[in-house]
């Protein structure tokens, strides 16, 4: 009765008419967008919980990985609905954390063993492409990619020399070399560079999302890195003492 009242009276329409209607389709995420969007946040979690983690404790950093992959296998086993699929998406989490912290705890300022040590689990991930374990796959196999791009990039604009000057560097004197490398990548040449890669990679990500399926969380993956990449570099410029780097 009362609902009745609001929705004739209140509202103006009858509650049979509207009750559908009004059960939030716009906000509404669908199930095709779900995995991309985790796969996102999943690259950027790194930024903000791994780097800080890794600088004070490498060896827990990296000893998370493995209650990281059991809850990944117990969800892609056991996972219901849209549970399941996010197991394997986190396989591929797990692999690229592992790189990560083993790298930035023990041998960032050796940047030659940088993609090496990120390509660990590669033949894995290109044989699960063609099973259970695909998303694991695309997920590891784009964020991969990704670090190819950026180390890439780094290399060719001259600032490998400087990647190694700004973790060796005292606290004091680090946010001004890291600045001084931001402003090099604004250089002429440097900056056509990092856009004509920018541009690729973002290509890239277009057709991969326009395949649809698995091939979107590669997209997203890939197209979430270069955000990264650029919010850092925002950072370097602006902010280096907040860029996670130092």
């Amino acid at each position: 009765m009362l609902v009745n009242f609001i929705h004739n009276a209140v509202i103006g329409t009858p509650a049979g008419l509207n009750s559908r209607s009004l059960q939030l389709p716009a906000v509404a995420i669908s199930a095709a967008a779900v995995l991309p969007l985790v796969a996102a946040l999943l690259v950027a979690v790194p930024v903000f919980i791994q780097a800080p983690l890794v600088r004070v404790a490498p060896l827990a950093a990296a000893a998370l990985t493995l209650p990281l992959l059991a809850t990944a296998v117990l969800l892609e086993r056991f996972g219901q609905g849209p549970w399941q699929p996010l197991g394997p998406l986190l396989v591929g989490f797990s692999g690229s954390w592992l790189a990560g912290c083993l790298f930035w705890g023990w041998l960032r300022l050796h940047p030659v063993w940088h993609l090496p040590l990120e390509a660990f689990a590669l033949p894995l991930a290109v044989a699960g492409l063609g099973g259970r374990w695909r998303l694991a796959g695309a997920f590891y196999l784009a964020s991969l990619l990704g670090t190819a791009a950026t180390d890439a990039a780094i290399a060719a604009s001259g600032l490998m020399p400087l990647w190694i000057e700004v973790l060796a560097a005292p606290l004091s004197q680090a946010p001004l070399l890291l600045q001084q490398a931001g402003e090099m990548v604004l250089h002429p040449a440097n900056l056509a560079l990092v856009v004509s890669m920018a541009a690729l990679l973002l290509q890239t990500c277009a057709l991969l999302w326009k395949r649809g399926g698995i091939a979107r969380i590669s997209a997203a993956t890939l197209a979430t890195t270069l955000v990264v990449d650029g919010l850092f570099l925002a950072a370097a410029l602006v902010a280096p003492q907040l860029s996670g780097l130092i």
